[in-house]
Parts: structure tokens; C-alpha cells; sequence
């Protein structure tokens, strides 16, 4: 039983690692970061109902983790090779897209719920 706390202990550990390497390093991740701050402020300043906030809420660790995934992607392909090539280009254009696709979302979900609150 010990040796299992243990290696989740240290799987957390990585886990958070990963996290707090992400905030400090990644301009966007901090960015989005802001905007979930700034989000959960205005839901909570508006009023919002309990199922909005849980959307809001929702929405924000889409984003958050679409972020992760893509400077995941993005290092791994640097790492595989450092030259141009179509592959690697897809692999970061899809994943920007990937980006892109969940930002534009977030902010049509943020335009529904909060635009009739203002």
C-alpha cells in the first residue's frame, strides 16, 4: 500500500510540476489563465446561476487544457526534429487550430451567458 502512495505521490508531484512549468513559461496559458480569473469574477459580480458558473467553469479547463495539449504537441514535435517539414508543420498547425477552435468557443459560450447579465 505504501509503494502505491507513493508513486501517486510522485505522479501529482510531476503533475503539478507540469502545471506551475506551464503558468511561468507560457505566455498564452497565462492569458487564458487571466480570463478564467477574470470569468469567474464577472459570474460571480453578476450573479450568475449555479449551471452557468459550472459552464463557465467547464469551459475554462477546456481552454486550459487545450493549452497544455497544444505546448505539449509543440514540444515533442521541436523535439523529434528542430528542421522544417510538413509533418511537423501539420502537427502545430492542427494543434493551433485546436487552439484556436476552443477560444472562439470559449468566447461564444462567455457572449451567451453573460451578455444578458450586462
Amino acid at each position: 500500500m505504501r509503494k502505491i502512495l507513493r508513486r501517486h505521490h510522485i505522479s501529482f508531484k510531476n503533475a503539478f510540476a507540469g502545471l506551475f512549468w506551464a503558468l511561468r513559461t507560457q505566455p498564452n496559458f497565462q492569458i487564458h489563465f487571466l480570463s478564467a480569473i477574470a470569468a469567474v469574477w464577472l459570474g460571480m459580480y453578476l450573479g450568475i446561476t449555479r449551471t452557468e458558473m459550472l459552464i463557465i467553469i467547464f469551459t475554462i479547463l477546456l481552454g486550459l487544457t487545450g493549452e497544455m495539449i497544444n505546448t505539449a504537441v509543440e514540444s515533442v514535435t521541436d523535439l523529434v526534429t528542430r528542421e522544417w517539414r510538413t509533418d511537423a508543420k501539420i502537427a502545430k498547425d492542427v494543434s493551433a487550430g485546436m487552439m484556436l477552435t476552443i477560444a472562439i468557443g470559449a468566447l461564444v459560450i462567455a457572449g451567451y451567458i453573460f451578455i444578458p447579465y450586462l
